[in-house]
């Protein structure tokens, strides 16, 4: 049988960072881009404006 690994971030700082992704638009093309950063979760509301 085949064994699992399970990547366990919930330990240590993982859990004190969130993902924020924001839809900026593209100056060259008009179309939309996602931005992706891990910012601390006491950051998040700073990282959204």
């Amino acid at each position: 049988m085949a064994k699992k690994t399970v990547a366990t971030l919930q330990t240590g700082e993982g859990r004190t960072y969130s993902k924020v992704i924001k839809a900026v638009r593209s100056e060259k093309t008009g179309a939309y881009v996602f931005k992706e950063e891990m910012v601390p979760n006491d950051a998040v509301k700073d990282a959204l404006k």
